[in-house]
């Protein structure tokens, strides 16, 4: 999209070039920040079994260790997109950074479950305080080519934490350096955080809304309360076998949401600052951009979870085996993230379209390997599906991002940028939700011999969100020729 309503984007404030060289290692600032945080959520995946018996822990409390650090993002990332608004995204960003090392060693020195636990979900909020300024300051600090090219680099970076985390975990564990086991998954996070924060001073410019707004604190608790009722269920409905309080608290998030956004807009027509500016959906760009982040990403982080479930518990493979076996998509993955940028401005707004739809196509060749397969194939009748699904994936990612963002004033990129990632999160737990009523309701017994059948029909599903992904996206392209932007 070239240009955008009157209603988000009247002329934006003229920015000064940036110096290439700062621009470079600003950069590589943020997109260490997004790798560690993108690595965390998968890796400590590989790690659970390791610290269950090492902390005498139930698998109540490590399902927590997950479940709590997903919470606290999911929760924090629309105030923390608003902070940054207010006091400036390089410090929010290097606040979020600082608590983010620091509770990443408190996670690899953490004497017991209970400790863990808790220093997850203050991780998980330092990682929210950070996510939001990264997309802010991409979108805010780079145009043109630049920004395209930066846009494409976040993509990847993300999806590169995604697919090589296990890997990288299995490798840590394996090596199991210093006799650190899986607490290295953790401590791995601190030299690269300190470099980073020693570097983010000078590599990156300050920015903020032009107009200081004042933080909404009614708005702050009620997209919090909001977030928490519908993420917790999701995250929590299936194991427990989706009790009442679970309905309630999904009824509930609703009544929130629609508080929230009568509030924002009450408070936006009488001129004072909501954290969530209503007006962003009126602009087509953002509110079809926002929908297909949704979309997406309900598929992506259920993906890798079924994947992983039916290599280890179906085939047998052991963490660092089955990490491996994530290298198809990553090489897929990294033939287009790293030239997204230029794919983008070759194809256009088909771009993600066609990636959505080599995705199903990766996906369908993958359902045909599975079922030739089960359980005793060859593992490389796996590869041509992953790899193709990674191609698509990485013609994805960072356009469908840029998508959300590109056509935000600058005084609203913050919220903005909240909002996507919190749309990202909130999809990721919905597809896992979704799809473990779908999979485990196909493993019955969990015997081995059932999980080609159960990621078969995980794979149908997530195909059928691809190829809605793709008819949504292609509208919304068709939307933006007609009206000549």
């Amino acid at each position: 999209m070239a240009s955008a309503s009157s209603t988000l984007s009247p002329s934006v404030p003229h920015r000064p070039a940036a110096d290439s060289g700062r621009s470079g290692l600003g950069l590589m600032v943020l997109l260490a920040a997004t790798f560690m945080a993108a690595l965390d959520i998968f890796i400590v995946n590989v790690a659970i079994p390791a610290m269950q018996s090492d902390l005498h822990a139930g698998a109540a409390s490590i399902q927590w260790v997950v479940a709590g650090f997903g919470l606290a993002v999911a929760t924090g990332l629309i105030t923390a997109g608003r902070l940054g608004d207010i006091f400036g995204r390089r410090r929010v960003f290097a606040v979020g950074l600082a608590l983010f090392t620091v509770t990443s060693a408190a996670c690899g020195v953490a004497p017991t479950a209970d400790t863990l636990i808790t220093a997850r979900v203050l991780q998980g909020l330092s990682a929210a305080l950070m996510g939001p300024q990264v997309l802010a300051i991409l979108q805010s600090a780079y145009t043109g080519k630049a920004q395209a090219r930066a846009f494409g680099m976040y993509g990847m970076t993300m999806g590169v934490g995604a697919v090589f985390g296990q890997l990288i975990g299995g490798l840590l564990i394996k090596a199991d350096v210093l006799g650190l086991g899986w607490r290295a998954c953790f401590l791995i996070n601190v030299p690269v955080g300190l470099a980073a924060l020693v570097l983010a001073p000078r590599a990156l410019a300050e920015s903020r809304a032009a107009r200081r707004p004042r933080l909404d604190n009614t708005g702050v608790a009620l997209s919090t309360a909001a977030v928490v009722a519908l993420v917790l269920p999701l995250i929590q409905g299936r194991a427990q076998g989706w009790p009442l309080w679970t309905w309630l608290s999904l009824a509930g998030s609703a009544i929130l949401g629609a508080a929230f956004v009568a509030h924002q807009s009450r408070l936006g027509r009488a001129g004072g600052d909501p954290v969530l500016n209503t007006a962003l959906f009126r602009e087509r760009g953002f509110a079809w951009g926002a929908l297909a982040q949704l979309v997406f990403w309900t598929g992506q982080g259920s993906f890798f979870l079924v994947l992983a479930l039916y290599l280890q518990a179906g085939r047998g493979l052991g963490a660092l085996e089955s990490g491996t076996v994530f290298l198809s998509i990553g090489g897929g993955y990294l033939i287009t993230s790293t030239t997204a940028h230029r794919i983008a401005a070759r194809m256009g707004a088909a771009t993600v379209p066609v990636g959505a739809l080599l995705m199903a196509v990766g996906l369908g060749g993958l359902w045909d390997a599975v079922h030739a397969s089960g359980t005793t194939g060859s593992l490389w009748e796996l590869v041509p599906g992953l790899a193709v699904d990674g191609i698509g994936m990485g013609m994805v990612i960072a356009p469908l991002t840029h998508t959300a963002l590109g056509t935000v004033r600058e005084d609203l990129v913050g919220s903005a940028s909240g909002v996507v990632a919190t749309i990202q999160q909130i999809g990721g737990a919905l597809g896992i939700a979704l799809i473990g009523i779908i999979f485990y309701g196909a493993t019955g017994d969990g015997a081995p011999a059932r999980y080609p059948h159960a990621f078969g029909l995980g794979l149908m599903f997530l195909l059928a969100l691809e190829v809605v992904l793709a008819a949504l996206t292609a509208s919304l392209a068709a939307r933006g020729r007609k009206h000549g932007k």
